[in-house]
């Protein structure tokens, strides 16, 4: 076992864990964080997507050793007592989710798109995103929301 600490969603974590172990099974298993989803198991579905330092990555195949001392965010971490991230409501204003099960992951890259590319366009929109797997099919429904939460931000800023 080998002792970590890091923060995630704002707070200090620090415990003992076997080395190699998945930063996904750390925050499922011993941080009770369950919307980072388990979808392959090897960076191919994007489901257990997460931020780290602020980039998107895959939870899955990301030793937790990787994080000591970083920042990880992950979808419970979004959302404020105020309301939802920005993301978030437009997913839900475009009625984004049918199955809903990739959708924590697609929501954590839309978010890293939008703070790396703050206006996407329709090809910054589909290389960030095209990891990031959805067997129902949403995708031009994630392109409305993600062109929607940019304008919403856009708006917010007072940015012309």
């Amino acid at each position: 076992m080998s002792k970590v600490q890091f923060t995630v969603n704002g707070r200090a974590v620090d415990f003992e864990v076997a080395p190699g172990t998945p930063l996904l099974w750390v925050l499922r298993e011993e941080l009770n964080l369950t919307g980072t989803k388990f979808g392959c198991g090897m960076a191919m579905c994007g489901a257990c997507t997460v931020h780290l330092d602020g980039a998107a990555v895959r939870s899955c195949v990301t030793p937790v050793e990787e994080v000591v001392g970083r920042e990880v965010r992950t979808i419970e971490g979004l959302a404020t007592p105020d309301g939802l991230h920005v993301v978030q409501q437009a997913w839900v204003d475009h009625g984004v989710p049918q199955c809903g099960y990739c959708q924590s992951g697609q929501i954590m890259s839309a978010c890293a798109l939008l703070d790396a590319v703050p206006n996407p366009s329709d090809a910054d929109i589909d290389a960030a995103m095209s990891a990031n797997l959805c067997r129902c099919g949403t995708y031009p429904r994630i392109r409305a929301a993600i062109h929607a939460a940019a304008a919403s931000r856009k708006e917010a800023s007072g940015a012309k």
